[in-house]
């Protein structure tokens, strides 16, 4: 029963960390993996669901925001629209980086990028930053 918990503290945190919510989702897998109260593929895999969840929220309320947003944008959006005009939607493949990529998602939203290669290309970048971390904590011990 402690561990439904656990993994449910993990999905919330990884999914407001995806959000324009501050949050500490890789923080809160390393302790849930090192609590060793559940199996590591199961709390990555948690913590990627709710991670590209809560990126589907951001490009939801760009996608069907009613009208385009007026040019007193914060310097993060305006950076990350930037970041799209040059890149296109390969930039997602970043949406994990902090400060810039939860603007990333929003502003693909925006921009109305289709949502099964936003959905797919967040998932790949993401997936590949937590297992990144999930690799490093092994090789420090």
């Amino acid at each position: 029963m402690a561990e439904i918990w656990l993994l449910s503290a993990l999905f919330a945190s990884a999914f407001s960390s995806a959000t324009l919510l501050p949050g500490t989702s890789e923080a809160a897998l390393v302790a849930v993996v090192l609590s060793g109260q559940t199996q590591w593929i199961l709390a990555l895999s948690v913590a990627i669901l709710g991670n590209v969840l809560g990126a589907v929220v951001n490009w939801g309320m760009g996608y069907y925001w009613p009208q385009k947003p007026r040019d007193a944008q914060s310097p993060y959006m305006q950076r990350a629209a930037r970041w799209f005009e040059r890149y296109g939607i390969w930039c997602l493949l970043f949406s994990w980086v902090p400060v810039i990529g939860d603007p990333l998602t929003l502003v693909a939203g925006l921009a109305k990028v289709r949502l099964l290669p936003f959905f797919v290309l967040v998932l790949v970048g993401k997936s590949l930053r937590y297992a990144l971390v999930l690799m490093t904590l092994s090789s420090l011990g």
